[in-house]
């Protein structure tokens, strides 16, 4: 067995306990340390029962993602779940911590489960792409009701211990925290009370009515953008519903194989992977992060306050800033708000909220209150001079060594830096809207900046939940500098004959949840007017610029919040109906320019999508502005919408080929020869025959 698995008997009772942490994933060495514990269980003659418990902080939760892309090796999984399910003796599963994909499927197997309070049960196998393909998708539905089945093995969310009791996931929850001893007092019962092996795979199925199946079926396929990987764990519950046992597990596997072999499995597990490794950096490998208790805010709008709150969630003391009494109170009341949505959401209790107010949170008009704070984040007004007037006085308050932080979305956070007496304490945390629910920080590095204060960017948005990117200082960062240049060619394409509304059904079609226009208005259209308003005295004289948005602005529309915008939005229920105005507007431009409008298809919008996005990704990682191609494709799938099905733009281009992005950009080159220029980075590439991903490493 190794010393990752081993086996005790007392009184009868067989013990096998999974010794792997941190998880007890699966390897190769576990799968075979079970399989000869239970062995050597069963050929012991004083056996009566099995009870199958993982030492540390989990029950087994998953696959070993060290073993990922290699060949498996036996014993495999579902032979192991086969042969605890055909156990002449009872076999219990006892489970604390989290229970999830291979793990949940090894319990499944078991005869009987009982878990402690706050063990979480799940098979998230769709978020790699793949199905539960060691009979999850067949003992499953056989256990609890189908639609819950087909739910928990479509979306992949956790379930906690009292649903899981209530589904019949589970058949007790334990009055200890000690899994071990909780298996074994029910395995005893079990005995003392003439149980046999209730095998989940002599069960009959559940059951959906057609009407339900095609209810599922509907909701799944609008949830998966385009994904495949969701309606084929579906198709594995139907086959249970319809087939014998074995019969399901042939079909199950068929289909598991299918996914392992598809390209958007291969992109699911390259965002998997990208987002651990976006954090190992070079210059802060051999550093500490400075100790972040105290946090101060500067400014208290949407951004200011969605900070805070996730600071506050995450268990630091803040002080918000504001320029009056009156602002710090709506800002107060904001927060307020923003804990009170938290507790309605599950996400905290009443009690924790009115602490938190209590004790952890205060606004302030004085930035005098910053000097015990270890790290202050400004959150004021897009403007330059704003932001260096903010710096200015921090730098006069605030202790040596804490961090000073900005969270622009464009300007030079090395001008804003050159404000203070320590442009090495001075970094970019630049968050998105909501701060609190978004997922992506980018880590923004000037200059100067010290490499413990990158490294404390990136502790503080560990401790945050967010995923952090390194990037450097440029217009826009890695983000929105793409986003910058990937509008333009949607813009373009508009002006040249597609109608905006074509544009957001094409690219929706292609995986994104939301299309550009329809998130322009989401956002505010003020927001990009402004930016263009401030960058049109760079712009070049040959550049083909669309009036068409900045019309809008300048009608009032400025998108869900004025009720017009590209669309119009009626009852305040953001339900939003092409506006044939826009229409107008575009028309009269296409017209004023000379432009005889063509007619673009939606192969094509999506192909001048992906090449603008590319193309100017590939300048960003050129420019060393992202440090790899990965730190793009995290940035573009957590902060901007990018289908992770298909793995990120960067990864998106090597799966279709950069030769053919390239071809594209000639192609789109002849029409517009100053806005469609290769990136250097993707024409050398290209001419070695070489990927994005050969410069991961």
């Amino acid at each position: 067995m190794g010393n990752l698995v081993n086996l005790t008997l007392d009184d009868g009772i067989a013990v096998v306990r999974v010794d792997n942490p941190p998880v007890n994933a699966l390897s190769h060495a576990v799968r075979a340390g079970l399989r000869d514990g239970l062995r050597a269980a069963l050929n012991n003659p004083q056996t009566s029962a099995v009870v199958i418990f993982c030492a540390g902080r989990s029950f087994v939760s998953g696959a070993d993602i060290r073993e990922f892309g290699q060949r498996p090796q036996a014993p495999f999984l579902p032979d192991l779940i086969s042969e605890i399910e055909a156990a002449p003796v009872p076999v219990i599963a006892a489970m604390h911590g989290n229970a999830l994909g291979g793990g949940l499927e090894v319990a499944l197997g078991a005869h009987y489960r009982v878990a402690v309070k706050g063990t979480r049960f799940g098979l998230p196998e769709v978020s790699l792409g793949l199905l539960p393909g060691a009979g999850g998708t067949q003992r499953l539905p056989r256990l609890i009701p189908a639609a819950d089945a087909a739910r928990l093995i479509t979306g992949g969310k956790p379930v906690d211990t009292h649903a899981a009791l209530s589904l019949g996931l589970i058949d007790r929850i334990g009055s200890s925290n000690d899994a071990c001893a909780e298996g074994v007092a029910f395995a005893r019962e079990l005995i003392a009370a003439g149980k046999e092996p209730r095998r989940a795979g002599s069960l009959p199925c559940n059951r959906l009515e057609p009407a339900e199946l095609e209810a599922i079926t509907a909701e799944t396929a609008k949830a998966a953008r385009g994904a495949t990987a969701p309606l084929a764990c579906l198709e594995a519950v139907k086959a249970a519903m319809t087939l014998p046992f074995g019969e399901g597990l042939k079909k199950e596997r068929a289909l598991f194989q299918d996914l392992v072999a598809s390209d958007e499995s291969k992109a699911l597990i390259h965002a998997f992977f990208a987002e651990r490794q976006v954090g190992k950096l070079p210059e802060a490998e051999s550093v500490e992060p400075r100790a972040i208790r105290r946090v101060g805010v500067v400014g208290g709008g949407t951004m200011g306050a969605g900070i805070a709150v996730s600071a506050l969630l995450s268990g630091l003391d803040v002080t918000l800033a504001e320029r009056d009494e009156a602002a710090a109170a709506k800002a107060a009341a904001s927060v307020g708000q923003m804990l009170c949505n938290a507790v309605d959401r599950g996400k905290l209790a009443g009690t924790q909220r009115e602490a938190i107010l209590a004790a952890s949170f205060r606004t302030t008009t004085c930035f005098e209150d910053f000097a015990p704070a270890d790290l202050v984040i400004e959150a004021v007004f897009e403007s330059m001079d704003v932001k260096k007037d903010v710096f200015t006085r921090l730098d006069q308050v605030c202790r040596p060594g804490a961090i000073l932080a900005s969270n622009t979305s464009y300007l030079d956070l090395n001008a804003i830096a050159a404000m203070t007496s320590r442009p090495q304490d001075v970094i970019g945390l630049h968050f998105f809207s909501p701060a609190h629910v978004m997922r992506l920080l980018e880590v923004v590095v000037g200059a100067e900046t010290a490499p413990d204060a990158v490294a404390s960017g990136f502790a503080l948005a560990k401790r945050l939940k967010k995923v952090a990117v390194r990037a450097g200082v440029c217009d826009g960062f890695i983000g929105n500098r793409i986003l910058s240049h990937y509008s333009k060619a949607v813009y373009g394409m508009v002006l040249a004959g597609a109608s905006p509304y074509a544009v957001d059904r094409a690219l929706t079609g292609f995986g994104l949840a939301m299309g550009p226009f329809a998130v322009g208005d989401l956002a505010g259209l003020d927001i990009g007017w402004a930016n263009r308003k401030r960058l049109a005295r760079y712009r070049d004289p040959r550049e083909l610029y669309p009036e068409f948005a900045d019309r809008l602005c300048e009608l009032g529309r400025f998108g869900r919040k004025s009720g017009r915008g590209f669309y119009i939005y009626e009852d305040g229920a953001g339900r939003a109906r092409p506006d044939p105005e826009v229409e107008e507007i575009i028309a009269a431009e296409r017209a004023a320019k000379g432009i005889t409008p063509r007619s673009i298809g939606e192969k094509d919008i999506i192909s001048r999508y992906m090449a603008a996005m590319v193309n100017e990704a590939a300048r960003v990682v050129g420019d060393g502005i992202a440090l790899r191609p990965l730190d793009v494709d995290v940035t573009l799938l957590n902060g901007y919408g990018f289908p992770r099905w298909r793995g990120g733009p960067m990864h998106f281009a090597d799966t279709i080929g950069l030769d053919r992005i390239l071809q594209d950009i000639c192609r789109f080159h002849e029409e517009d020869p100053f806005f469609w220029q290769p990136a250097p980075l993707l024409e050398r590439l290209a001419a070695e025959g070489r990927t994005f991903a050969s410069l991961n490493t």
